[in-house]
């Protein structure tokens, strides 16, 4: 249950990210399978991919650092607008450069996490919807609702295939139908956000700079999370359906079965996360679950057969997301809180671009070879990245870790 001192606003916050979740994990299996359909080779459905991440940057950083400024029910509503016309845009669209316009314009998520402009100011929402001793759990309640959507949606993604065998309807109509619903979605939490309270909304700004006090930690955890993210958008749920497509031929059911419970195991190791953070910090934390979740992933990259490629890969996903709430909470604990918004938006920012970067790699390296070098290079990348954490923040604590 949510922790005790978890607001009305927060719940509503878990009911709008479990909505997203559902949305972006229906889109991000069904990417892959709908623009190899329309004939999209593994280059342009890889571009498509890096531009849904770099738009999803910029309206972050938008956000974030006007975010003192903004009000932030009416940012909510605006985003729940642009995924509506996100969702409508890529059903009516079926060519390759307005795909790529709208991915990049849009909110579409490729991946199992939250990347898009709604992140900074729900996280900035969260840090102050709960005491400080329980935030860390809100955000893993918090995550733990848009893994477990995802999951579902993950599974629903498989859907259309077994629509079109049971009305005769065409296979690549079905998948476009898919984001029809997510537009849909759209309205859904649009509606939920009309009903926070004005607490949610930010202190009047000062005039000071969105990041006056911290600055230093913020870029310094920025760079950090950008190596991650660089080595992450090798293995972006897109990519990695793209990748299990070429290497064992997998149809879209099975693989949508196989992704609703890597997203499951990421889902319930989350709850795990706050507890684990209360004994040992939040960057140990972070490092002791992430650091052996990437050896999983490069097995799983050199895996011969499909059911020791999936045993690697739910057992990295048992351990992969704990970290997220931990960060989060971390972040948030490190800045005051006029500054949670803009520091919430440089954190995930430079994560947005260094993962746009590597979706068109990663692309290229399929187009050539269906052996899994993206899931090798992204685990090399992201164990680097722990060690480097760890050697950094292990001694910098928030006040409230004691």
């Amino acid at each position: 249950m949510l922790p005790g001192t978890a607001t009305a606003d927060a719940r509503r916050l878990l009911i709008t990210r479990a909505a997203r979740g559902f949305a972006d994990g229906i889109a991000s299996v069904l990417l892959a399978s709908y623009l190899t359909r329309l004939g999209f080779t593994p280059v342009q459905v890889g571009a498509i991919v890096a531009a849904t991440l770099l738009g999803s940057a910029a309206l972050m950083l938008a956000v974030g650092l006007l975010g003192h400024r903004l009000r932030r029910r009416a940012v909510l509503l605006g985003a729940s607008a642009l995924m509506f016309a996100t969702g409508l845009g890529f059903f009516a669209a079926t060519r390759f450069w307005p795909l790529l316009v709208i991915a990049f314009a849009g909110t579409l998520n490729p991946s199992s996490g939250d990347v898009t402009l709604f992140l900074p100011t729900e996280q900035a929402v969260l840090a102050e919807a709960a005491a400080p001793r329980d935030r860390t759990g809100l955000f893993a309640w918090y995550n733990l609702a848009g893994a477990l959507a995802g999951a579902l949606g993950s599974l629903a993604s498989g859907a259309p295939d077994a629509l079109a065998g049971a009305v005769h309807l065409d296979v690549a109509l079905a998948e476009r139908l898919g984001f029809v619903l997510y537009a849909l979605i759209g309205l859904l939490c649009a509606a939920a956000y009309r009903g926070l309270s004005t607490a949610v909304e930010p202190l009047p700004a000062a005039g000071a700079p969105p990041l006056a006090r911290s600055r230093g930690v913020v870029l310094s955890l920025s760079a950090l999370f950008s190596l991650d993210s660089f080595g992450g958008g090798f293995i972006v749920q897109s990519l990695l359906a793209l990748w299990l497509f070429r290497r064992f031929e997998l149809p879209l059911p099975t693989a949508a079965a196989i992704f609703f419970v890597i997203n499951l195991l990421g889902a319930i190791s989350q709850l795990v996360s706050a507890r684990i953070a209360a004994r040992i910090g939040h960057v140990r934390t972070m490092v002791y679950t992430h650091l052996p979740s990437n050896v999983f992933l490069v097995l799983a990259g050199v895996m011969p057969t499909l059911p020791l490629a999936a045993l690697f890969l739910l057992l990295r996903s048992a351990l992969s997301q704990m970290d997220v709430p931990a960060r989060q909470a971390y972040v948030m604990a490190m800045v005051p809180r006029e500054e949670r918004a803009a520091a919430s938006s440089v954190t995930n920012v430079p994560r947005s671009l260094a993962s746009a970067v590597s979706p068109l790699i990663a692309g290229a390296l399929l187009s050539r070879s269906s052996y899994g070098w993206p899931l090798i290079i992204a685990g090399v990348l992201k164990a680097a990245y722990d060690v480097i954490l760890f050697a950094s923040f292990a001694s910098s604590r928030p006040a409230e870790e004691g």
